[in-house]
């Protein structure tokens, strides 16, 4: 097993860990996961987010013929970013429905040249399946990667050398140029 934090129960501020050998082969195992205010915190932390006022994981994980598990849940949050632009608190509510396959049999493809699965929900199944780090992927690949406060726009960045008129997003436009151009010889005159 690695040491990443994806995959290191003790890495992660919240862990709910199952092991795959003492799962029920026949019923599923049904789950929520509501972390008190301090879990919260340091999971707000471990993303990067300022604050998760709120968060639920809750689903099931059942079997699959002999040795497979399907996961299924439902994650629902309130995050709290700062803005991309000024930095102000932006609340953002998230709902995802998250899926994992454990297949018993995954084989990682092999070779210089490797194409993607069409179903990136499968997994190789692990020999413990932690909810709380599966939530912890779940949250942070929802989390908007730009957040923005209301009314607040990017402005464009203007830059020249000294001396030089800058050269701005418009200028790029070769119809914007035609266009004046037109307008500066007095408009179209083959229709006279």
């Amino acid at each position: 097993m690695s040491d990443s934090p994806k995959n290191d129960p003790a890495e992660s501020p919240l862990a709910h860990p199952l092991r795959v050998a003492s799962l029920p082969n026949r019923k599923p195992v049904r789950f929520e996961l509501k972390p008190d205010a301090p879990t919260r915190a340091a999971m707000a932390a471990a993303l990067g987010i300022t604050a998760l006022p709120v968060f639920r994981f809750k689903g099931e994980l059942r079997p699959l013929g002999r040795q497979d598990f399907l996961l299924e849940a439902d994650l629902e949050a309130t995050v709290e970013q700062p803005c991309s632009v000024s930095l102000a608190p932006v609340v953002t509510k998230i709902g995802e429905n998250v899926k994992r396959r454990y297949d018993a049999d995954f084989v990682f493809p092999e070779g210089d040249e490797v194409e993607m699965p069409e179903d990136d929900s499968v997994e190789p199944l692990p020999e413990v399946i932690d909810l709380g780090v599966v939530a912890m992927e779940a949250l942070a690949l929802a989390l908007p990667l730009y957040p923005r406060a209301e009314g607040v726009e990017l402005g464009e960045a203007v830059f020249a050398a000294p001396g030089q008129a800058p050269l701005k997003d418009g200028d790029l436009k070769p119809f914007a140029a035609l266009a004046a151009l037109k307008d500066r010889l007095g408009g179209d005159k083959s229709g006279e």
